[in-house]
This record gives C-alpha cells, sequence and structure tokens, in this order.
C-alpha cells in the first residue's frame, strides 16, 4: 500500500508510533545465496525454528530487557512491550516477526542471536527467561548481523488518518 497525506504540526514519525513490527531472515542452509547475500543473515548448521519460537514466547509482555540492550543504547529506560513474537521456517528461511511498542538499540538483534543460541539447550524457553531476567547484556547471545533486519510495519493512532498498512508476507 502507498499513502500520502498532510500530518498535524508537530507530528514525530517515531514518537508517534504505537507499536512497530520488525522481520529478521535467516537463510538456513549450508550454501550461501548470491543472490540473497546482502538481504538475509546467512546460518549454514541447522536451526530448530520450533524451539526458537518456544523461547521467543517468554519475550512477550513488558519486561526490562537490558540483556539485550547495546551498550551504544540512550534510552532512558530499558523497559519495553512486545506484544507479539513468532519464528517460523519457510523452506530453508526461517524468520522472526517481533511487534512491539519500542525497541532499544539492537535489541531485535540481539533477541536473534540470543535464540541461535538458546535453540540448542535442553530448556530453551528457560535459558532465554534465565538470560531475560538477568539483565545481564553478556550472558545473552551475540548481535546478528544487520544483513536480514528489516523494518516490517509501523503503525500510528486513528486522529493522524494514517491507514494501517495492509498484511502479506512480501
Amino acid at each position: 500500500m502507498q499513502w500520502a497525506g498532510e500530518v498535524p504540526i508537530g507530528f514525530h514519525a517515531r514518537h508517534a508510533a504505537v507499536r512497530r513490527i520488525y522481520r529478521y531472515y535467516i537463510l538456513n542452509r549450508s550454501a550461501r545465496s548470491a543472490l540473497k547475500r546482502r538481504r538475509t543473515a546467512w546460518i549454514h548448521r541447522p536451526l530448530d525454528a520450533e524451539a526458537m519460537n518456544g523461547a521467543a514466547q517468554v519475550l512477550i509482555g513488558e519486561h526490562d530487557f537490558s540483556a539485550f540492550r547495546s551498550i551504544e543504547c540512550q534510552s532512558k529506560t530499558p523497559v519495553r512491550r512486545v506484544q507479539r513474537i513468532h519464528v517460523q521456517r519457510f523452506g530453508d528461511t526461517v524468520w522472526l516477526e517481533i511487534e512491539a511498542n519500542a525497541y532499544l538499540h539492537h535489541m531485535v538483534r540481539n533477541i536473534v542471536g540470543t535464540l541461535l543460541d538458546v535453540q540448542g539447550e535442553t530448556d530453551p524457553a528457560g535459558a532465554m527467561a534465565r538470560i531475560l531476567a538477568g539483565g545481564d547484556r553478556r550472558a545473552a547471545g551475540i548481535t546478528a548481523p544487520a544483513t536480514g533486519l528489516y523494518l516490517w510495519r509501523v503503525e500510528y493512532p486513528a486522529v493522524y488518518g494514517i491507514p494501517a498498512p495492509s498484511g502479506g508476507f512480501w
């Protein structure tokens, strides 16, 4: 959908948003893709998307996300509210979709890096819960590459008259 229109003076595209949805794509196969190498992350070892999804559910709700916060983050508070998070496999692509009110610097990439680690644990959800509760960035996984991260959708209050984007995978 394409849309253009006037908004009130004082409107701020970032601060007025009430919900943001990010997607992160991982090509999960033994060989890199020449065509997707700049558009998706690549992990050659097998990933368990179901285990990653189970661990990700721990993040739903309002939490202190310090464990997933970059050292460069300038936010006054590490508290964010994740409304939805889902990890799914489509063929050789694993993708994560996360919906939250706001994000910390590198938060999505740090969550992905942590999911890559905990998916191999005996209790992925328990491992993720311990990392979240501990609030220590050093206990979480690496920062996943920027390649593969997309700001998918931003939603605003109805007062601005900005239509919500329609769904669709691509």
